[in-house]
């Protein structure tokens, strides 16, 4: 087992996307990307590669509660200098502090402030009327400006709490599932991700969502694990679970199927028999009072309408100019889901938050073989693919979903199943041996060609090549 990020893999990663970046912008130099968003991309590829590297060998024999002090703390530290850097750097390019074309992030902001006028009784009448996916999100931020006095700096600092707390549940949640070294490397990968980060300074719901997300399976995993019954561990879980359906449905849903896949076929190495009898039957009972409500009802009209609303995503592109996006469909997408997004290198359409992430998206881009050879071993090699449903079955399921939406490209609304990537790609590194390093060798010449190619496409789209 490799128990850290080879030098050798990070040096690589960093050669790879300056020269992809440089060959991208010699070839549409007419089209390059602003030189700010050049330099904040070369940033973080450097910070993340570098510092995995550095970190994973440096805090591999340190004792458990040393490593979650340093990986909480350079967390915090790395997401404060972000939410401070980007309050100021979004207010000079925006005129406020809120990323470039912000409709979604300033109406959250705008209609916590709106509740603080009209009161809570007012508030609470006009949130019976939304959907549920809708309305938790500003509920959470009504109450927090109520505090806070409606502080944007303040809610983006509790966003990097709430975050860097999310690093050390992924570190124990692989820690429990594939080991201790695996553990440590998807909390360093967790911790330095760029988009994990950067999001800290944006005012949208995708911080407190995951961090929902990655706790609400991290207490399941514990629950499942437990040589006993533990009614206040399933009592965390559900509300953990239920609190999801408030700020997206599929994400509620997904969630629930993959604890249901862990509960289904995990081991009895892992979950002794009495326990899966036990936690299936108040599943089921959860399931059968669910199944009534309104929950149950946006959850089944969301399915229903995954087919409609990807076929009007595609027309809408198509009639704003984009004709090949008829071709990006849920089956092309689906099979290379592991290593969406692609980084936009290009400067088209003002798509300046896309081009802001393309070092992060690069990121999630070379660690995608990683995945893959983390999925492969579990099946073909280790075989202990029933032991990790739960942590495979989340992001397949997710993903799976938001492929088939329309939204297979969408940074953020792929974003939630980063963390278990993350994790997956860290037990993948830890898996390499000179049997699988060759596909990775394949992978230095593959990666160039996805970012390469997406920018062309994204220009041939528009009729600019």
């Amino acid at each position: 087992m490799v128990p850290f990020f080879p030098k050798q893999l990070s040096t690589k990663a960093i050669t790879l996307y300056l020269v992809s970046l440089a060959i991208v912008s010699i070839i549409f130099v007419r089209l390059m990307m602003k030189f700010d968003f050049i330099i904040i991309g070369i940033m973080w590829v450097l910070v993340f590669f570098l510092l995995s590297a550095r970190f994973t060998r440096k805090w591999v024999d340190l004792d458990e509660k040393h490593y979650c002090r340093k990986v909480f703390w350079t967390a915090l530290w790395l997401r404060l200098a972000w939410v401070v850097f980007s309050f100021f750097f979004f207010t000079f390019k925006t005129g406020v502090p809120f990323e470039f074309g912000s409709s979604d992030a300033l109406g959250y902001h705008n209609e916590a402030l709106w509740f603080q006028e009209i009161g809570w009784k007012a508030a609470r009448d006009y949130l019976s009327r939304r959907s549920l996916a809708d309305a938790g999100y500003v509920t959470y931020l009504g109450l927090l400006y109520s505090v806070t006095g409606g502080s944007i700096i303040v809610t983006r600092i509790i966003k990097a709490l709430l975050s860097s707390w999310m690093c050390l549940l992924i570190y124990k949640l692989a820690k429990r599932n594939m080991g201790e070294e695996v553990g440590r490397m998807a909390g360093i990968f967790c911790c330095l991700m760029p988009n994990l980060i950067m999001y800290c300074g944006l005012h949208l719901k995708e911080t407190e969502m995951i961090f929902l997300c990655v706790a609400t399976l991290e207490r399941a995993d514990s629950l499942l694990r437990s040589s006993k019954f533990n009614f206040w561990k399933l009592l965390v879980t559900v509300l953990l679970a239920v609190s999801l359906f408030f700020f997206r449905t599929v994400l509620g849903a997904t969630t629930i199927f993959a604890i249901l896949t862990g509960l289904v076929f995990s081991s009895s190495a892992v979950m002794s028999r009495w326990n899966k009898v036990v936690l299936i039957s108040w599943a089921i009972i959860g399931l059968g009072v669910m199944a009534g409500g309104s929950i149950a009802s946006e959850a089944l009209s969301v399915w229903e309408g995954r087919n409609e609303n990807q076929a009007a995503k595609r027309d809408y592109q198509v009639y704003k100019g984009i004709k090949w996006a008829k071709y990006a469909t849920g089956s092309v997408m689906a099979p290379i889901m592991f290593v969406m997004p692609f980084p936009t290198m290009v400067d088209v359409d003002q798509q300046y938050n896309q081009q802001l992430m393309n070092g992060g998206n690069y990121v999630r881009n070379f660690l995608g073989i990683f995945v893959l050879i983390a999925l492969f071993s579990s099946i073909f090699v280790l075989k202990n693919w029933r032991d990790l449903s739960m942590l495979w079955a989340f992001p397949v399921s997710y993903l799976g979903v938001v492929c088939m939406s329309g939204f297979s490209n969408s940074e953020r609304f792929l974003l939630p199943g980063l963390p278990f990537l993350l994790m997956l790609s860290a037990y993948g590194v830890s898996l390499m041996n000179a049997r699988n390093f060759r596909w990775v060798k394949v992978w230095y010449w593959v990666v160039p060609v996805m970012v390469i190619g997406w920018a062309v496409f994204k220009l041939g789209s528009r009729g600019l090549l």
